[in-house]
């Protein structure tokens, strides 16, 4: 769709303050954001860009972003693709997105993408010409959802539903750097750049290839005062040797269900920040925030009249309608992303108690033991409240009696795992939590003690089942 010059991210970020002072660090390189008014991160062939539908299909998250800056109301559609993206899955996306060009940090047989058109090279390394950015397009932004098995859905946004939540964000009274553990071409890490960019900040961009230790390193050397991620990042971040190295002011967790023990365990690491929890997702958009250091949320942000986010829930799950929600899926006909009324179900089941909704699962992440529901990261709060565990998750286990028998693997922290010859005593302190919390078909059968879990690229828990 054709759009007036002033909405492009280019124009946004140039109009938020001066660039001059501005950097997006990567892992291996960095741009100072001003010099792209001189400059072009892709090798000045922007020009064979316009009006077509863009794979940006790079290695590292900076020359992504870059190219994101670069393309937005140039490119009639921007398809973001994640890393971790299985080879099969590329040509059906480009298909599917009808896409006729591609962005790439690598060369075409290392993209591993069909030749569909002009394959244009990004790198931070910027060539010195004055691009043409005049936006012509109200650019729809593809993104992949993070499904654990099959193809993900392609869910299209604009940059106003993808800064619909952060427009407050240029008038940050002073400069920030932000971070995050979530990589950029996905919703989370998305926001975290557009929020950057809209504001007065710098930011300091993750790395695949790169240890937690040694990113938190470099995020402490950059000074980083506002840092995202997920619960399983923060679980697995203040395990490390480098979680001092951070002093942040801000600290939020998103993508997961945020419990009570990891609240007050980032409290503890960081008392000078504030630390929050909010919920997102890549279709429903930014929904609300939550500053009160409890897990779960008022009961009051449901049903409030006149408010930018509209909530409801409906069969123990939470709907969501505003302004930042996704337009529609794409390539999935038969499928709605909204309902008749507006919501979008985000399919996150909660359970309201006294005051105050928690939420307790995913609806098909739902374990059935003899016939009765039980929701994994429910037990998995529990388990995390002992002192000395780390983190931890729950999953079936086929059983010929109940057909299906809930069990634990269990990360101790480092003082508990050094306890030598308590093993089977924490078991049964561990045991004795849940049986005191949770009704007898919940508690787990066995408890496994494990070294790690398996992360996915999302940063969430990857989850599956024995």
């Amino acid at each position: 769709m054709p759009q007036s010059d002033g909405s492009s991210l280019w124009a946004l970020t140039n109009a938020a303050g001066r660039l001059s002072d501005r950097v997006l660090w990567g892992a291996d390189a960095s741009v100072i954001l001003g010099d792209l008014a001189r400059g072009s991160s892709l090798d000045g062939r922007i020009g064979e860009l316009h009006g077509r539908s863009v794979l940006v299909a790079t290695k590292d998250q900076l020359t992504a972003a870059l190219a994101f800056i670069e393309l937005d109301g140039i490119a009639r559609r921007l398809v973001l693709c994640p890393p971790d993206l299985p080879q099969d899955h590329v040509p059906i996306v480009m298909a599917t997105a009808a896409v006729d060009a591609v962005v790439s940090d690598r060369v075409p047989a290392e993209a591993g993408t069909p030749s569909v058109g002009p394959f244009v090279a990004c790198g931070p390394r910027l060539t010195p010409v004055v691009p043409e950015r005049n936006g012509r397009y109200q650019t729809e932004w593809i993104l992949l959802t993070s499904g654990t098995t099959g193809l993900p859905k392609m869910v299209v946004h604009t940059l106003s539903s993808l800064t619909g939540a952060i427009q407050d964000a240029r008038t940050q009274a002073t400069p920030v750097v932000w971070s995050t553990f979530y990589d950029i071409r996905r919703y989370g890490g998305l926001q975290v750049l557009l929020r950057t960019l809209l504001g007065s900040g710098s930011m300091v961009l993750s790395s695949a290839t790169e240890s937690t230790d040694a990113f938190l390193t470099r995020a402490g050397t950059h000074a980083v005062t506002h840092i995202l991620g997920t619960p399983t990042h923060w679980w697995t971040a203040l395990s490390s040797s480098s979680a001092h190295r951070l002093a942040p002011k801000y600290v939020r967790l998103s993508g997961e269900i945020a419990n009570q023990a990891i609240l007050e365990r980032l409290r503890a690491q960081y008392p000078q920040a504030t630390i929050v929890h909010a919920f997102a997702s890549t279709e429903a958009g930014v929904g609300f925030e939550v500053g009160d250091g409890l897990a779960g949320f008022s009961a009051s942000l449901v049903g409030q009249r006149g408010a930018d986010v509209a909530m409801k829930v409906e069969d123990g799950s939470l709907r969501i309608r505003s302004a930042r929600t996704a337009a529609r899926y794409l390539g999935n006909e038969g499928e709605t992303l909204v309902n008749p009324d507006g919501f979008v179900d985000t399919r996150d089941l909660v359970e309201l108690r006294g005051d105050r909704y928690y939420f307790v699962g995913r609806g098909d992440g739902v374990i059935n033991v003899g016939g009765q529901k039980v929701h994994p990261e429910e037990i998995e709060a529990v388990i995390n409240s002992h002192p000395g565990v780390q983190m931890s998750l729950v999953r079936a286990r086929k059983n010929p009696i109940t057909g299906t028998l809930v069990i634990a693997d269990v990360v101790l922290n480092v003082e508990a795992d050094s306890a030598k010859g308590r093993g089977e005593e924490l078991k049964d302190e561990i045991l004795r939590l849940c049986r005191a919390a949770l009704p007898r078909h919940k508690v787990p059968a066995t408890i496994k003690f494990v070294p790690s879990l398996a992360v996915a690229a999302t940063g969430k828990t990857a989850r599956r089942n024995a």
